[in-house]
């Protein structure tokens, strides 16, 4: 898989616009009487503190930022401007000196007031809940309400009504000598009276109609 690199303008413009910054903070510090590592150390120094104060400032807008991000500014755009032909490189002035001289303080006082400037992160305060409004007391109604009447006065029972005396079951005569050989047979085999169950079984009658002929037949 390729990785296609497309140059962004704004980048490419800031890297030549910071590069140029730095040579020309390094072409004044070393007008200024610093050679070597030190003439290279103050634009480091001045651009380090340029972003400081730049990041800070997008985490808190405080006064402090805004200070040092306008002093390392100006002495970023103050070198630009020195080196432009508005100074005299091979001769500078005394207050040049001083200040290049005086910078390291001044810088290192403005990164260490960045580095332990308070940032407030403090939340907001949630709001409070609304108040519910209390609900207004209703009024109590009184309803008339009927009286418990009084029970009903209890109905005695009826007297049960006396069994009907059964109606006696009609034989027929000639039932009856049918049944009265049956029994005298009966007699003659067992040497005992046949009973209703007996007589209901050998003749097939119901057995009210079997227990009145048993009795006719006592």
């Amino acid at each position: 898989m390729k990785l296609s690199i497309r140059p962004d303008a704004v980048l490419v413009q800031a890297v030549i616009a910071g590069a140029l910054s730095f040579a020309h903070l390094h072409d004044l510090a070393q007008a200024a009487g610093q050679t070597g590592w030190k003439a290279w150390a103050y634009p480091v120094s001045v651009d380090l503190l340029l972003v400081a104060a730049w990041r800070r400032l997008r985490a808190q807008r405080s006064r402090l930022a805004w200070c040092w991000f306008l002093v390392a500014l100006v002495a970023s755009l103050g070198a630009n401007i020195a080196t432009a032909g508005f100074l005299d490189v091979e001769h500078p002035p005394a207050l040049l000196r001083l200040g290049v001289a005086g910078w390291p303080a001044v810088a290192f006082l403005g990164g260490t007031l960045l580095a332990h400037q308070h940032t407030d992160h403090t939340p907001d305060p949630a709001p409070e809940p609304a108040s519910e409004p209390i609900p207004e007391p209703r009024a109590v109604v009184e309803v008339d309400r009927p009286q418990t009447p009084e029970p009903a006065p209890e109905i005695p029972e009826p007297e049960p009504v006396p069994a009907l005396p059964k109606a006696t079951v009609s034989v027929p005569p000639a039932l009856i000598d049918h049944a009265r050989k049956v029994a005298t047979d009966h007699r003659a085999r067992t040497g005992a009276d046949i009973d209703a169950a007996t007589l209901r079984a050998r003749l097939g009658l119901p057995e009210d109609l079997a227990l009145a002929i048993i009795t006719q037949l006592a």
